[in-house]
Formats: C-alpha cells, sequence, structure tokens
C-alpha cells in the first residue's frame, strides 16, 4: 500500500499542477473576453498610478554625483590613470604622438608579431589567421578605425579580467559574498548595452574613457563566475599536497589554486575579449571612433559595399582573437630541464621582438609597410555596393524578398504585436505566470508576477510589449530553422562536426554584423528588425539541438532500433526526449540574444524599449535609462528563470543529475 501512495504522488503532483495553470490562464482568457466591459484601469494602468521612478532615480544620481562629488572622483580616474593608459596604447596604435619616441608601430610590425604567436599557439594556420588578419585590415585602407577599437580594447580587456578574477576570488572565498553577487551578475547579464553606456558617459569624460569603462563592465560577469568556478573545482588531493608542502595562504592561492583552475580562467579570459570587442563597437552610439562607429556611419548612409568590408573586417579580428584565446586555453604549459638557456625557454618570444625590431626598421625605407595610403589601398567598396544593389534589384531577388517581407508584416508580424497589445495588462501578466508556473514551477511563476508587475508599473508597458513581441516572434521564427538544421546535422558526424565550427565561428560576430544582411535584403522594416533576431538566435538553437542529440547514450538508441523504431519514432520518442535539457541551454542562450539583439536594431528605426533606450543618450536623463534597462533585464531574466527550472526538472525526471 505505501508503494502505491507512493507511485500515486507524481500524478497528484501533476493534476495539481494542471489544475492551478488552468485556473490561471482560464482566468486570464475570461479578462480578455470582458475586456468590452472592463473599467480603463483593468486594461492599462492609469498614469496616476504610474510611480515617479525614474524622478526618484534620479534624484539619487544627483545625491551621488552633487552631494556626494563622486564624479570628481570617477573623472579624477577618467582623467589621470585611464586617460594615461588610453594615450598610450593610442600613441601605440593609431599614433596620436601624445608620447615622445612612442608610436605609432606600422602595421607590419603587428601582422607579423600576430602571425608569431599565432604559430605559438596553433601552427601555421593560426599563423595565417593572425598575420593576414592584420594584412587584410591595412591593405583596405581601415587600419586606423581598427586601431582606435583595439587601443580601447587593450586597456578594457585587462581591467575586466583583473577585477573579474580579484571578485571571483572573493566569492569563492566568502560564501556571503557568492550569494551577494551573483544576482548582481545574472542582472548584469541580461540588462540591454546602452543601459551601460550613459552612465558611463555622465561618471566619466565622453570619449574614449567612457566606451572603456562600459566596456570593462560589461565583460566582467563570466569571468567573476569562471574564476569561482575553476577554483571550487580544485581537487582535494591538489589542496592537501600544497598544505603538506608548508604553503602560505597567499603560496596556497598563486601556487596551487590559481595554476589547478588554469582552464576555466583563461575560458573566463576567452570570454572577456570577446565581450570587450562586442562592446566597444557598440559604444560607437557614444560617439567613439573605430569600426563600430565608421560601420554606423556607413550603414545610416547605406553604402552597403563600405559596410560589408568594415564587416569583414570586425568577424576576422573576433575570429582571430576567438581561436587564440581558446588555443590558449588548450595548450599546456611547457616544462624545461634545469640549465635550460632562457633564450630556449622563451624562443616564441625572442623570435617575436625580433621579428617586432625586424619590421620596425624595415617600414622607416619601405614606406607601404607603415602606412597604406588611401591611394594605395585595395578597397572595393563602391564595387561590392554596386554588386550588392544590382543583385537585389534583380526581379526574381526583388519580387522575393518583397513577397516574403510583405507576407510577414501582414499577415503574421503585425497582427501578433496587435494582439499581444489588444490584451488587457492583468491578462497579459497572468498568462506570463500561467506559462512559466506549467514550465518552471511555484518559484519561476512568483518571480514572474513580481517582474512582469514591475513592468506594467514603469509606464512603459506598451513598449515593453512590443520588445517582447519582436523577442518571441524571431525566437519562433528561429526555432523553424535552428532545430531541424541540428536534427539534420546531427545525423551525421561529418555534417555535424562543420555546422559546429559554423556556429563557432558565427557567435564570434559582434551583433552589428547580424543586421547587414537583413537590412540589405529588407531595407529598414520590422521584417529587417526581426530577421536579424533570427539570424543571431539560429546559432545557439542549432548548436545545443547537435549537443543535446548528440549526447542521447547509445544504449537508448540501441534500444529503440531492437524494438523496431523507425527513425522518426526514434527522433521523437528517444532522441529529442533527452536532448530536450541540453537544448534548453540553446532556447535560453537565443531568448537573451533575442533581447539584446532588439536593442541594438533600435538605431534602424523601432517602437520598442531600445529606441527609448537610444533617445537617452542624448541627454542626461539616467532615471529613465535605467527603467527601460529595467524592464527588459526583468523580462529576461523571467524566462532565464523558467527555462534553467525546465530543464533542471527534466534532468530530474530523466535520472541526469
Amino acid at each position: 500500500m505505501a508503494d502505491a501512495a507512493t507511485d500515486l504522488k507524481p500524478a497528484v503532483s501533476g493534476l495539481s499542477t494542471t489544475r492551478i495553470f488552468q485556473i490561471i490562464l482560464g482566468i486570464a482568457v475570461l479578462l480578455c473576453l470582458a475586456k468590452p466591459f472592463l473599467p480603463e484601469f483593468l486594461i492599462r494602468i492609469p498614469e496616476a498610478w504610474i510611480p515617479p521612478l525614474a524622478n526618484w532615480l534620479d534624484t539619487f544620481f544627483d545625491f551621488l554625483i552633487e552631494d556626494l562629488k563622486l564624479a570628481k572622483l570617477t573623472r579624477w580616474f577618467a582623467e589621470g590613470p585611464l586617460d594615461f593608459m588610453l594615450g598610450l596604447t593610442a600613441n601605440l596604435l593609431e599614433g596620436k604622438h601624445r608620447w615622445p619616441f612612442i608610436g605609432p608601430v606600422p602595421w607590419a610590425t603587428v601582422a607579423a608579431v600576430a602571425a608569431v604567436i599565432g604559430y605559438y599557439l596553433g601552427g601555421w594556420r593560426m599563423a595565417l589567421l593572425g598575420g593576414g588578419t592584420f594584412v587584410w585590415t591595412a591593405l583596405v585602407g581601415q587600419w586606423k578605425i581598427a586601431m582606435q577599437t583595439l587601443s580601447v580594447l587593450a586597456v578594457a580587456a585587462p581591467m575586466a579580467f583583473t577585477l573579474g578574477l580579484l571578485l571571483g576570488i572573493a566569492a569563492w572565498k566568502w560564501g556571503w559574498f557568492d550569494r551577494a553577487i551573483k544576482p548582481i551578475l545574472a542582472i548584469l547579464q541580461t540588462i540591454p548595452f546602452f543601459t551601460y553606456l550613459l552612465p558611463a558617459v555622465i561618471f566619466f569624460k565622453v570619449g574614449p574613457t567612457a566606451g572603456a569603462i562600459a566596456t570593462t563592465i560589461y565583460a566582467i560577469p563570466p569571468m567573476v563566475l569562471m574564476t569561482t568556478l575553476g577554483l571550487k573545482r580544485v581537487s582535494p588531493e591538489i589542496i592537501e599536497a600544497g598544505k603538506m608542502c608548508g604553503s602560505t595562504r597567499f603560496q596556497m592561492l598563486t601556487r596551487v589554486y590559481i595554476p589547478s583552475a588554469r582552464t576555466e580562467i583563461l575560458v573566463g579570459v576567452n570570454q572577456v575579449i570577446m565581450l570587450c570587442l562586442a562592446m566597444v563597437v557598440l559604444t560607437a552610439f557614444i560617439g567613439m571612433p573605430g569600426l563600430g562607429g565608421k560601420l554606423l556611419a556607413m550603414m545610416n548612409s547605406f553604402k552597403l559595399g563600405r559596410s560589408f568590408e568594415i564587416g569583414v573586417t570586425i568577424v576576422l579580428i573576433a575570429v582571430t582573437l576567438d581561436r587564440m584565446s581558446k588555443a590558449w586555453v588548450a595548450k599546456l604549459p611547457e616544462h624545461f630541464e634545469r640549465g635550460t638557456p632562457w633564450w630556449v625557454r622563451h624562443k616564441y618570444l625572442v623570435i617575436a621582438v625580433a621579428a617586432f625590431v625586424f619590421f620596425l626598421i624595415v617600414a622607416q625605407f619601405i614606406g607601404i609597410l607603415d602606412t597604406v595610403g588611401r591611394k594605395q589601398s585595395l578597397s572595393q567598396g563602391k564595387e561590392i555596393d554596386r554588386a550588392i544593389k544590382g543583385f537585389l534589384n534583380i526581379g526574381a531577388v526583388k519580387a522575393t524578398t518583397g513577397f516574403i517581407g510583405d507576407f510577414l508584416i501582414v499577415y503574421v508580424l503585425i497582427p501578433f504585436r496587435n494582439a499581444l497589445l489588444w490584451i488587457p495588462t492583468p491578462a497579459f501578466i497572468l498568462m506570463v505566470v500561467a506559462g512559466t508556473y506549467w514550465l518552471g514551477g511555484k518559484r519561476p511563476a512568483i518571480f514572474a508576477a513580481i517582474f512582469f508587475t514591475v513592468v506594467a508599473f514603469s509606464g512603459w508597458w506598451d513598449r515593453s510589449v512590443i520588445t517582447l513581441y519582436a523577442v518571441i516572434s524571431a525566437v519562433i521564427l528561429s526555432m523553424f530553422i535552428g532545430i531541424p538544421l541540428g536534427i539534420f546535422a546531427a545525423r551525421s558526424e561529418k555534417w555535424a562536426n562543420r555546422i559546429l565550427l559554423v556556429c563557432d565561428t558565427a557567435q564570434t560576430f559582434p551583433s552589428f554584423i547580424y543586421l547587414l544582411p537583413a537590412i540589405m535584403l529588407f531595407g529598414v522594416s520590422d521584417v529587417t528588425v526581426v530577421l536579424s533576431i533570427v539570424i543571431f538566435t539560429t546559432v545557439p538553437l542549432t548548436r545545443y539541438t547537435i549537443e543535446g542529440l548528440r549526447g542521447v547514450p547509445g544504449e537508448m538508441t540501441e534500444a529503440a532500433d531492437m524494438s523496431g523504431s523507425t527513425r522518426r519514432q526514434k527522433l521523437v520518442s528517444v532522441q529529442l526526449p533527452l536532448a530536450l535539457p541540453t537544448m534548453a541551454v540553446g532556447f535560453n542562450q537565443a531568448i537573451m540574444f533575442a533581447f539584446f539583439m532588439v536593442i541594438i536594431a533600435a538605431f534602424i528605426g523601432t517602437q520598442d524599449l531600445g529606441q527609448e533606450l537610444q533617445r537617452t543618450l542624448a541627454g542626461t536623463d539616467l532615471g529613465k535609462n535605467f527603467v527601460l534597462g529595467m524592464n527588459v533585464s526583468l523580462m529576461a531574466l523571467t524566462f532565464d528563470l523558467t527555462i534553467m527550472s525546465w530543464a533542471e526538472k527534466r534532468k530530474k525526471l530523466l535520472g541526469l543529475g
């Protein structure tokens, strides 16, 4: 009898969950049906009820700036140490001549050193990638703007690494600090990048300093998380061996823990570099010069050929930095016997210095190795522009893109957007709560209720719904592409590796790049926004579908084969259910990427929160900036908590964790 009672518990629990879901959803549907008879306050929150949260935040920031004189401290740091570091890297790379006898470094010198580093990390292929990237950058006439970007990256990435490492060590050392910082890191990873930019402009002077600070803060979270994870994973045997040697606490940290956590820390370094590059490109929105600024100007002018060339340069630099930093993670430290000469132990450093000096001298006599002038540039921007516009003007192409665009706008996107905006606010919140309760359980449902109620009382409900409409539309469309593509690729090891390589490469692209094909095909419209998000979000969906299906235990598929299942039955009944927890990570990433991308798409003209966030950059409206950013973050966190909770439930149900 006891066993029977135990067996009934899951059924009772499931019935209870279903019943509660039906009640919540039923109330939401009743509110929708009764909309014509509802009072105004049950359709949209009256303005009189909305608290002046932006004004309260403005008062708080004024207190920090005026009363506590915090801006003086931050401006001192910006105009002192930070400006010094940026001036040094800018002079070395850009040639601003702030420092006598230092810089600018000839492009051939940078390319040669990059090739040597590439060879050390990954052989000839990596050397060609590293050296070739900088050769391309110089020959197409983009050296100066690329160096403007990299000069800020060269300061922001080390700062983000150092701060992230220290915070990660503190989180590992003290449990209370770890518990306190995790929610902050979660918020920092979900708030839109515009929310980083305005405070950086106000608290630090406009220009590279604001860009460097925004970039640094944006890149810190993964470094903290990976450092903490790596230190927690150090095996007890290694710790015990260190203690038996009589190591002090500092020696244990620097000679035992950190070296043992090397792999995780270097993965954090990879993430820091890639996030820094992504953000330093996006600082174009606050007037930061460089590749991002030039790309933004070219896209605004609809100069697609030049935009394409700059996009290729950004992609090459991103892929180079990603591949080299990943190769650094995989490369094991070399050990030498005692008495080995210094130059043998550090032969690649010696070769790099020799290459640096050689090309530095040669460039003084061969001008083109120093600077590629405009007339010497091999840029084909105008020709590419003509080719793209010629292709898009072909009758069949024009008709196809026109049909797709009109169909999506008239029959899918606009009706879906209007339907979401039509739903009364309380009914919308209840629908979200019902969905989160059904998928994730009680805890995500409570947070969803709180988060979306806060959004409703922020005064930006309709803009938030439009943002959500773009995210949901794009993710659903990308599911129809990414999941079938992942299923197809997972059937063959060869195709799986090829598609995963494409996904790995695509994930290194800064987000601006995804706007280019959408703008080329559909101009400026809702379709462009959604399509750019679809391209961006298809990557994680494809990747984690492949990884999930490849991770299905072989004995399970063999059992399905032995039972006479067809390929379709095996996929639907065995492989996909077992792959779902891994695929959930892809769904989660896709939604987070979609929220990120919808804000970037604001510059082509949208009606969502991103458009309002962009407008705040023109002034000093910090309160409004934070309220808008908070809305995006709360909606993103709702999805994150729900999907991760659902994935954990699936893992337990399948006995995977």
